[in-house]
């Protein structure tokens, strides 16, 4: 991956309405259970994949992150829950497939607790999240979002928590 350009001064997201995002990972329970752990990483790579070559999916950007040598996760933000819950149902997608197989080999009690699984998803309202970047290229909110001068949302966290969205004035007929 390329490093993206550096923007000078302060910046924020150009989210506009409401955002949804998920936070979904694994948490390695025993390291030498690697026939366990490595598939469920590949699962999710694979499915991050799938979903960079399908942008019409709804996934608008991701971040990858280690909370620990056991933890890992991916903060993911969608045009909206709709297209969020599209996607974990889609026949064709491979979570699908991938949730199906957990499913056989929970009831199979084949899940030994060797590999933990989760997800939080959440759909923030407008006027309930705000982003400031300083000197930062587009990331998180802002690279899933746009990322725009912080003069346009205010300079203050209040001011950029009041923001909202303007709908263009209907033309009169």
């Amino acid at each position: 991956m390329s490093a993206r350009k550096v923007v000078a001064g302060r910046t924020t997201a150009d989210a506009r309405g409401e955002v949804a995002v998920l936070l979904i990972g694994m948490r390695v329970n025993r390291f030498w259970a690697v026939h366990q752990w490595v598939p469920v990483m590949a699962a999710m790579l694979r499915m991050l994949a799938e979903l960079a070559k399908a942008p019409e999916r709804g996934l608008l950007g991701r971040v990858l992150l280690t909370a620990s040598p056991r933890t890992y996760y991916v903060v993911q933000y969608w045009e909206s829950k709709e297209k969020l819950y599209a996607y974990a149902s889609a026949p064709d997608a491979h979570h699908h497939r991938m949730w199906a197989l957990v499913n056989r080999e929970e009831r199979a009690g084949k899940v030994r607790g060797h590999v933990g699984i989760w997800h939080e998803a959440y759909v923030v309202p407008e006027g309930s999240y705000e982003a400031i970047y300083g000197d930062m290229p587009a990331f998180g909110l802002a690279a899933a979002h746009g990322q725009v001068p912080v003069e346009r949302r205010g300079r203050s966290a209040r001011d950029r928590f009041a923001h909202r969205t303007r709908e263009p004035a209907e033309k009169a007929v």
